[in-house]
């Protein structure tokens, strides 16, 4: 008995050890993200900048054909509200599946979680952002974050007419603190004329009984794909999730750690497309991009990231915005694995 007892506090000691090494080994796994500064930044920019001539800016949507592929942004808002910014920042592009998360967000508050995932799934996916997946044959979307999803999650939102779209629009407002956001008419014009694999999503679903709304409720969510801003405002989206939906200045009015647990363990699984997997290998932090050239990052409990530049890879992500993300996240040990 004794001999026992000896034998399971040596085990508990050793597990205790092993905690303790682990927690201090965790500790010590970040860099201090307040050295970030310009110079950092742009030493990262300039580095990885010459990657945009492997890609293609988007160009099936006419309007998002006309982006300059040279155009660069990097910005880190970090936990103290520190802004850091360089390359292009005062150039505006639209969200587009950027803006699936302030959807997810604003649905999941009205109708509550198990409401809005009881007609889509939290699953993965290796399929492009436009592609049907299983709404032929299961007749559910596989996430929020494919566009079937997405448009569906616009849907879910409560009001008439441009009413869902609005309150997006308010909440994009509302996080980067800057009223005068708005979407660009051209793009949503151009989404609108040309979106008819999103079109035969919308009639597939509402086939199916999930959607039961008009057209009105598809022009929502071109509309907010078609919202404006920089990377500054991409790195307080980051940080507003990555700190449990409390504003980079402070304001906690829409706190609430579930919701931003949600929304990043989303943007972690398929924020990135059928490169998630893989970039969760690579950067491992929950991200989300957008065919407009940008992506927002966060870094669970410190800080927001944003990134733009238009040309995209073969899955619709920023090439360079994924290298610069990548060379920061390995400089200051950012991964949360």
């Amino acid at each position: 008995m004794k001999k026992n007892s000896l034998l399971l506090s040596a085990k508990g000691f050793f597990i205790a050890a092993c905690l303790s090494f682990n927690m201090l080994a965790y500790a010590q796994k970040t860099a201090d993200i307040s050295t970030i500064s310009e110079k950092t930044l742009n030493s990262i920019l300039e580095k990885n900048r010459t990657y945009y001539t492997q890609g293609k800016v988007a160009d099936y949507i006419p309007e998002l054909g006309k982006m300059d592929a040279n155009a660069v942004a990097f910005s880190v808002v970090e936990n103290n509200g520190k802004i850091v910014n360089v390359g292009d920042v005062h150039k505006k592009f639209t969200m587009q599946s950027i803006s699936k998360i302030i959807a997810l967000m604003i649905a999941v508050t009205e109708k509550g979680e198990a409401n809005v995932f009881d007609k889509m799934g939290y699953f993965g996916t290796d399929r492009p952002f436009n592609h049907f997946s299983n709404l032929e044959t299961t007749g559910k979307p596989l996430n929020p974050m494919m566009n079937a999803g997405a448009i569906l999650t616009t849907s879910l939102i409560s009001g008439e007419g441009e009413k869902p779209f609005l309150k997006i629009l308010e909440m994009v407002r509302y996080i980067t603190k800057d009223p005068t956001i708005d979407y660009s008419k051209s793009v949503y014009e151009s989404e609108k004329s040309t979106g008819h694999r999103n079109r035969g999503m919308f009639y597939l679903m509402k086939n199916n009984g999930l959607i039961s709304g008009n057209e009105d409720q598809l022009d929502n969510y071109f509309k907010q794909c078609s919202i404006e801003l920089t990377t500054e405002d991409l790195a307080k989206i980051g940080y507003f999730f990555a700190n449990q939906c409390v504003r980079f200045d402070g304001d906690a009015t829409y706190k609430n750690p579930d919701i931003a647990k949600l929304v990043e363990s989303q943007m972690l699984i398929a924020g990135m497309y059928e490169f998630s997997g893989e970039y969760a290998r690579t950067v491992g932090l929950p991200s989300k991009s957008g065919v407009g050239g940008g992506i927002t990052v966060s870094v669970p409990g410190k800080m927001g990231i944003g990134v733009f530049s238009p040309a995209l890879d073969k899955h619709g992500n920023s090439l360079v915005g994924y290298r610069m993300i990548l060379d920061l996240v390995k400089q200051y040990n950012l991964s949360v694995f």
